[in-house]
């Protein structure tokens, strides 16, 4: 039986996936040219990273789905424990990603380096921890949580409205999105590649 939140959990895990692969190209493209990006599209791209991800999608795993899942496998407990521990420093980890962003404007191509080094490590970081939790934790979550369980977590992660997962993007957001959509490379954007 598939439930919601599996497929939620899924597609963003895709979602943030494909806005850090397209990072990534879009830093590489500008390095190959030699120019500088567009640092509002870098800020937002970021920005989307913060508000989603970090805020709402592991907050409902730290809070919900781990939790159970402890109770129902304690073999998983030390797994779990990265994972919130990956969760708990991810906030901070945006935050330094954001602040090397800010130095690369601010003092230019002699903290180009440092900001690509450290965006490469945020998304080896990233991916790995959601490889974890797909392989790891979802299946045993499939096995041992019972329909009560489902319910109550389908309820919270229904909740989610992560708009690179083919929600439409409230007011609030949707300059952000138009920004990021119209400006990023594939797979998350529409941007021009450089030539």
């Amino acid at each position: 039986m598939s439930h919601p939140t599996l497929n939620i959990i899924r597609d963003e895990h895709g979602a943030l996936s494909a806005m850090l692969r397209s990072l990534s190209m879009l830093l590489a493209e500008h390095r190959r040219h030699g120019s500088l990006p567009d640092f509002s599209v870098l800020r937002a791209m970021l920005f989307y990273v913060d508000e989603f991800p970090e805020q709402l999608h592991h907050t409902k795993e730290s809070e919900l789905l781990f939790p159970k899942l402890r109770a129902r496998c304690p073999e998983i407990a030390p797994t779990l424990d990265k994972l919130d521990r990956d969760h708990a420093r991810g906030e901070k980890s945006i935050r330094d990603l954001e602040h090397d962003l800010l130095a690369f404007e601010v003092l230019g191509e002699p903290r180009r380096a440092a900001f690509e080094q450290a965006v490469e490590r945020y998304i080896d970081f990233y991916l790995s921890h959601m490889r974890i939790e797909e392989e790891q934790v979802l299946p045993l979550a499939m096995k041992h949580l019972s329909a009560d369980d489902w319910k109550e977590l389908d309820e919270a992660f229904l909740a989610n409205r992560d708009p690179l997962t083919g929600h439409e993007p409230t007011d609030l957001y949707r300059p952000l999105f138009s920004k990021i959509v119209q400006n990023a490379p594939a797979p998350i954007g529409l941007g021009p590649a450089l030539q």
